[in-house]
């Protein structure tokens, strides 16, 4: 088995345009494919780390990564720090009606809700037990929406501040993207919170952004696949409220 298997994230990537990896290893493999879910049938390592091609994963990237794992073994997932332009981007707290909000540039070690949308890592044990990325959210919301669908399969997220690496692009809008304050983000935002947080985060989200009111009501057509969604995160949930108060502010 190989140590990590990195899964780049990439939209749109043409199968026929040929991709070289940044380096090779024997301990690592590079999976690249618009496909997520594609990418998880090939896994083989302890770990995987999932990020965006503007995520820089080099060796000492990965090298500090398998300190931070060694040190932390009771730990199913982390939630790296991005670094851009001397500010550094690292995971999400719930944060009640509001969403969800990124901890402090000087926050210590703690757990957190969810990584920021563009790099996670997680075991390769608890991805078995969470599943498939749910492929209907836009790709900006898959990771976080992971993330909590891991707590209730008995996962938890670990942000360590010196496990950093930095974003290669020059993109303002990736930057600006990273905490999901976009009106855009309400709709997305409301789905996760039916999915996979207790009814009273979802009645103060939904009261906060009246918009949801409707699909809140179950006017919509999708409210029976909605409800499947929920049943098949929360069967069995082991996302106790000691964590649920962990990751929030």
């Amino acid at each position: 088995m190989r140590q990590f298997d990195v899964i780049v994230l990439e939209e749109n990537a043409s199968p026929s345009v040929k991709w070289i990896p940044p380096f090779e290893d024997p301990a690592l493999g590079w999976f690249r494919n618009s496909d997520w879910n594609q990418s998880l049938q090939s896994i083989d390592a302890e770990w995987v780390v999932f990020a965006y091609p503007a995520a820089k994963i080099d060796r000492d990237f990965l090298n500090n990564l398998a300190e931070v794992i060694e040190g932390f073994p009771m730990v199913d997932a982390f939630a790296p720090r991005l670094k851009f332009e001397g500010h550094f981007y690292g995971g999400l707290l719930l944060n009640g009606a509001k969403g969800l909000a990124p901890i402090s540039e000087n926050e210590k070690m703690r757990y957190v809700a969810a990584s920021n949308p563009l790099i996670a890592v997680f075991s390769s044990r608890i991805i078995q037990r969470t599943g498939q990325f749910d492929m209907e959210l836009p790709p900006e919301f898959r990771l976080m929406d992971y993330a909590l669908r891991m707590a209730h399969a008995g996962g938890k997220m670990f942000s360590v501040p010196y496990l950093v690496t930095t974003l290669e692009s020059d993109s303002a809008s990736l930057v600006n993207g990273l905490y999901l304050k976009d009106k855009n983000a309400v709709a997305p935002l409301w789905e996760i919170y039916y999915k996979t947080l207790p009814i009273s985060f979802l009645i103060g989200f939904t009261f906060r952004h009246l918009t949801t009111i409707p699909k809140f009501l179950g006017f919509d057509k999708d409210k029976k696949r909605r409800q499947f969604k929920r049943d098949k995160a929360t069967a069995l949930s082991k996302f106790r409220a000691e964590y649920l108060k962990e990751v929030s502010i």
